[in-house]
């Protein structure tokens, strides 16, 4: 896969840590290190970290210390990264870091379809995009390279199709040996007080520059000539592959792919004056596409997502690029387009919903029959498995935001007056994000129920081991919880009474009330009972 190259290329390329909180579809990049020979040989660290900011601090902090580190994340989790993330920008990079993200459109598991490329403009970061998994591979030592030539993090933006899609790849015969820990020359650098920080905002923006430059010549932004200049296309990422397959013998348009920025603008304009019209073709947002606005001459007609092109929601796929082509050439061949209506009027979508045996069906079950009672109860809902209760059979929950949102918006909602306010939260997103807003609750007593369902692993993205696993009633100690307000129970069919008991209690009891139900995930306990082997008699 995508992830697996990347993963295998990292480990080649000299790597000596790798961080990360688990999240869809990145996951199989720590994966495929935790199990790998050679990273197992050479001790690279490959541990999941609680979230993903201190993932990314952690990596910085190998970085600084002269070593090569990535960290690995879904999209939504750069959002958790978010300050380190911009901050190191500024600090910049010692051993290559680079930044692994993998975005996720169509929202196949997640909760928008943010463009991670905003984020390196943003933080003056440079973005490398494969566009198929041998790139994959290429670039982490190629990113790492990167990273300490410009002495800064480097993003390595995935998407789905590419993360969970697999091809053959040509690998290194030998790794390359790992750095040896060497600090900052600059160590003013690191410290982001005001009079070194703006010093080195002017300098970033120098390095910026020359990052555009590097642009102009990298090797992964690639013009291709065509005949005929009634039209040039620019494409990036993993929408290559989609031309590509449209036209196997070559395109008859000049090309530009793009893989590597900032944006080469010079290649750009080079396209732009020698074909009249442009079409850009990009997963994600239309980045490229606006972009071009402050590029290219105002005149320029340039045809995408923003004037309705190609779909704006939602992934690209051959079948959508070409629609896209006869719409603005009609003379190009209309057959495949549809064949494509018909395999589509064939596919049928099946809904995601919990497995059986799962214990947050009976957290559920018992909370609903609990709630019958109670005009105006709300159910906030939290990132993971259990999000899937939303759903039929239980539509059980009235809100889903981000990590760790259930518990502080039960606060806030109870302050507006709601009663009941209930927070449905998982053990891994509990420690995750939970606790600073358990923390609140428990400072001003806040007339809240917090159910933690723990199902003793990080189920959404596979049964990844959870920080919390063995001690969630600790923790809830150690923030102050009173005694007397903590609960544990296990989500199990034979204590469906004494669960509504128990929550009945709790939201009756003015203040916070906290309830662990524990129940360990169905697939991780099959998964263990495999590994131990079947029960012999005697």
């Amino acid at each position: 896969m995508g992830d697996e190259a990347f993963a295998l290329g990292a480990i080649n390329a000299g790597m000596s840590g790798a961080y990360g909180y688990p999240g869809t579809p990145s996951t199989e990049i720590m994966e495929f290190i935790q199990a790998n020979t050679l990273a197992k040989e050479r001790g690279i660290h490959s541990h999941w970290s609680s979230n993903e900011k201190t993932a990314y601090e952690e990596a910085l902090g190998m970085s600084y210390a002269g070593k090569r580190s990535i960290v690995t994340m879904k999209h939504v989790g750069l959002n958790a990264s978010a300050d380190a993330f911009v901050n190191s920008g500024m600090t910049g990079a010692n051993g290559g870091m680079l930044v692994a993200v993998a975005d996720d459109p169509s929202m196949h598991s997640s909760q928008n379809e943010q463009d991670s490329r905003f984020y390196g403009e943003f933080a003056f970061i440079p973005v490398l995009e494969p566009s198929n998994q041998q790139e994959a591979y290429d670039m982490a030592e190629y990113g790492f390279r990167l990273s300490e030539k410009f002495e800064i993090p480097v993003i390595i933006r995935f998407v789905t199709r590419l993360s969970h899609s697999r091809a053959t790849i040509e690998v290194d015969t030998e790794a390359i040996t790992e750095n040896s820990i060497h600090f900052p020359k600059d160590g003013k650098r690191w410290v982001l007080m005001p009079g070194n920080s703006r010093k080195r905002y002017k300098e970033l923006i120098d390095v910026y520059d020359r990052l555009e430059h590097d642009s102009e010549k990298s090797p992964y932004n690639v013009y291709t000539p065509g005949p005929d200049h009634s039209l040039g296309i620019i494409i990036s990422g993993i929408a290559a592959n989609y031309l590509n397959e449209l036209f196997p013998d070559g395109c008859p348009y000049p090309t530009i792919k793009i893989s590597q920025y900032p944006l080469p603008k010079a290649m750009l304009r080079k396209l732009a004056d020698e074909c009249q019209e442009i079409l850009v073709i990009e997963e994600g947002q239309p980045y490229i596409e606006k972009a071009l606005r402050g590029v290219l001459e105002p005149q320029t007609k340039i045809y995408g997502k923003l004037d309705g092109s190609l779909i704006r929601t939602g992934e690209l796929n051959p079948d959508r690029v070409l629609e896209c082509l006869i719409k603005i050439r009609p003379e190009l061949d209309t057959i495949k387009a549809q064949a494509i209506r018909e395999a589509c009027d064939i596919t049928v979508a099946r809904p995601p919903s919990l497995c059986k045996g799962c214990g947050h069906r009976d957290v559920y079950q018992a909370l609903n029959e609990v709630l019958e009672g109670y005009e105006d109860a709300r159910v906030f809902g939290d990132i993971g498995c259990y999000t899937l209760g939303y759903l039929a059979p239980f539509k059980a929950l009235h809100t889903v935001l981000d990590m760790g949102a259930s518990i502080t918006m039960a606060k806030g909602a109870s302050e507006a007056g709601v009663h009941p306010a209930v927070a449905v939260i998982g053990d891994s997103t509990f420690t995750h994000s939970g606790l600073s807003g358990l923390l609140d609750a428990v400072n001003e007593n806040s007339n809240i129920l917090v159910i933690i369902s723990d199902n003793l692993t990080t189920g959404m993205t596979g049964g990844q081991d959870s920080q919390g696993t063995g001690k969630i009633e600790e923790i809830c100690l150690g923030l102050g919880v009173d005694p007397d307000s903590l609960h544990t129970v296990d989500s199990l069919p034979k204590n469906h009474d004494d669960m509504k008991r128990l929550f009945k209690q709790a939201i009756d009891h003015r203040g916070l009330q906290v309830v662990v139900s524990r129940r360990e995930c169905i697939q991780t306990a099959r998964r263990h009972g495999a590994h131990r082997g079947p029960k012999t008699a005697g």
